[in-house]
C-alpha cells in the first residue's frame, strides 16, 4: 500500500530543524530565499512565516492565506540578512531548493509539540465525541506555557501518563534545540528527525497492524527498546528477519515495486488504468480493456469505475503521488451510478494519510483530485531519466534520424570540400538508408560530389549518428 525510501547516501531532511539566513526577499511573489546551508538557498513563501513580533496568530495567518489575503507583506515580515529558526516541509528537487516554514513542529508517538504556537488540535481521524472531549481536557492541563499541542490518531484510548511523558520527551528535545540556535551561526543544523525504520514505527504501527517484520539485529534492538517505553502491548508483534534471501524477496515486494513502475495497472475485471505523470500534473485514464461486462455497456462502465477507484487510491499511495491529478473514468450517464463512483472513490481515499482534497466529477467523466506530498514519487526516486529520450519517453523514428542526418550533411558541404565521407549510424537506419531511403543517399553523393560509405553501429544510441572524414 505505501513504500518509504531512504538511502543513507540521500538523508531525508524533511522534518530538520536549521538556523538560517535570509539572503532575498522578493515582494512580488511575496516570499523569500534562506540560505540553511544546502547547495541551493531553501523557499520561505510569507504565508509559512510566524508573525511573532506583530502578534498574529497562526490560526489566523493560515486563514489569510487560504483566503488568498496576506494581513502582511513579505517586507513586513521578514528582512534580508535576518537569522530565522526553519523547519524543512518538502525536499529539494532537482530545479528547486526545499520547502520550508518557521511553524515548528516536533512529532512523538501521541503528540506533536508546537514550540511556537498556543493552538490546541485533535486528529480528526479520532471521530468519537466523548474521547475528543476528554482528550481536549487533558491537553489543556498538561499544555505548556505559551506552546501548543496537537494529539495524533494513536493517542485515542491511551493512558494520561502515556501522554504526558511523550511531552516531557518533546519538551527536552525542543529545550536542546533552542540552546543549540543560541550558540551557533546560521547557516546550521539544529535537529534532524530519526531515521525511516524508528520514524515508521513511531507514525504508523499500532494495534492495526497483525505484525512487525525488521531485517538487521541492530535496528529490532533500537524498535523493540523504543516500543518498551512507549507502546509495550506493542513489542511481542515484532519479528525479526532471518536471512535467508532478503526480506523483500521473501514477501514479493521487490516484484510489486517492479509493476509500481510500469505506466499500466489491471484491474481484476480486465480492465485498467493508465497512470501517465507529467510536469503540471498526473492524468490516470481507465480503460475497460479485456472486461466485456455481462449485461450492457452501462453495468460494464460501473463495474469498471467502481474497481478503479480503489486502484487509484492505492496507486496514489502506492507511488507516492502529489499535486494535481486527474482521473478520467469512463462515461456514465446514470446520475446513480456516478454517485456511487463518487463514493466510492472519497470511501477509498479517506485511508489515506495525506491530505486530500476531491472535485466533482465533470460532463466528460474527469475528476480532479489534490494531494500533498513532501518528498519525489516513487518512480523519481527509483528511477533516472533515459539518456536517450531525455525523458520524453519517445525517440526520433529512423526516417526523422535520415531526415535529420541528410540537413547536417548538406550544411557542411563546404567545409567537407569534395572528400570521401563515412556515416556511422544504428543498424535500423543503415537498413533504411541502403534500402527504402536509398535516394537520400544518393541524393547526397551527387550533391557532395564523392563517394558516401554507411557504416552500421550497434554502439550508437537510438537518435545518435556520426559523420565523419574518409
Amino acid at each position: 500500500m505505501e513504500v518509504r525510501i531512504e538511502r543513507r547516501r540521500e538523508e531525508r531532511l524533511v522534518g530538520a530543524v536549521f538556523k538560517g539566513r535570509v539572503t532575498r526577499v522578493l515582494p512580488g511573489i511575496e516570499a523569500a530565499f534562506v540560505d540553511i546551508g544546502l547547495e541551493r538557498d531553501a523557499f520561505l513563501y510569507a504565508g509559512d512565516i510566524q508573525d511573532q513580533l506583530q502578534g498574529v496568530e497562526e490560526a489566523e495567518l493560515e486563514q489569510d492565506v487560504e483566503e488568498g489575503v496576506l494581513s502582511r507583506s513579505i517586507n513586513q515580515l521578514i528582512a534580508e540578512g535576518q537569522e530565522v529558526l526553519v523547519q524543512v516541509v518538502k525536499e529539494p528537487l532537482p530545479n528547486k531548493g526545499a520547502r520550508i516554514t518557521t511553524f515548528i513542529t516536533l512529532a512523538g508517538r501521541y503528540l506533536v509539540l508546537l514550540p511556537a504556537s498556543t493552538d490546541l488540535g485533535i486528529s480528526r481521524r479520532i471521530e468519537d465525541s466523548e474521547e475528543r472531549q476528554r482528550l481536549e481536557d487533558l491537553l489543556a492541563e498538561i499544555r505548556p506555557p505559551r506552546m501548543g499541542l496537537i494529539v495524533r490518531t494513536v493517542a485515542e484510548g491511551s493512558d494520561p501518563s502515556a501522554l504526558e511523558a511523550d511531552l516531557g520527551r518533546l519538551a527536552q528535545l525542543w529545550n536542546e534545540i533552542d540552546e543549540r540556535s543560541q550558540r551557533v551561526k546560521a547557516p546550521a543544523l539544529l535537529h534532524r528527525d530519526v531515521e525511516l525504520p524508528m520514524r515508521a514505527v513511531r507514525d504508523f504501527f499500532d494495534e492495526s497492524f497483525e505484525i512487525l517484520w525488521l531485517s538487521g539485529a541492530e535496528i529490532y534492538e533500537q524498535v523493540v527498546g523504543y516500543l518498551r517505553q512507549v507502546a509495550p502491548e506493542l513489542v511481542g508483534k515484532v519479528q525479526l528477519h532471518v536471512p535467508e534471501g532478503t526480506l523483500f524477496e521473501r514477501f514479493g515486494v521487490e516484484s510489486e515495486l517492479e509493476r509500481a513502475l510500469g505506466s499500466r495497472v489491471w484491474l481484476p475485471s480486465g480492465g485498467y488504468l493508465v497512470v501517465s505523470p507529467t510536469e503540471a500534473l498526473v492524468a490516470i485514464d481507465v480503460n475497460t480493456g479485456r472486461y466485456v461486462g455481462e449485461v450492457d455497456l452501462k453495468e460494464t462502465a460501473l463495474k469498471t469505475n467502481l474497481e478503479a477507484t480503489r486502484e487509484i487510491a492505492r496507486q496514489l499511495r502506492l507511488r507516492d503521488l502529489g499535486g494535481i491529478v486527474v482521473a478520467d473514468f469512463i462515461d456514465m450517464e446514470n446520475p446513480d451510478h456516478q454517485a456511487q463512483v463518487m463514493a466510492a472513490l472519497e470511501a477509498e481515499l479517506a485511508n489515506d494519510r495525506a491530505r486530500i482534497r476531491i472535485g466533482g466529477l465533470s460532463d466528460f467523466g474527469l475528476v480532479q483530485i489534490t494531494r500533498k506530498r513532501s518528498r519525489g514519487d516513487l518512480v523519481s526516486q527509483l528511477t533516472r531519466p533515459c539518456p536517450t529520450c531525455r525523458g520524453l519517453g519517445r525517440v526520433k523514428s529512423e526516417i526523422t534520424v535520415l531526415l535529420e542526418l541528410r540537413r547536417k550533411v548538406l550544411e557542411r558541404i563546404a567545409e567537407l570540400g569534395g572528400r570521401p565521407l563515412r556515416l556511422r549510424v544504428r543498424p535500423e537506419v543503415s537498413t533504411s538508408l541502403e534500402g527504402e531511403q536509398r535516394a537520400i543517399l544518393v541524393e547526397l553523393e551527387e550533391r557532395l560530389g564523392t563517394r558516401i560509405r554507411v557504416e552500421a553501429d550497434t554502439g550508437l544510441r537510438a537518435e545518435e549518428y556520426e559523420i565523419l572524414g574518409g
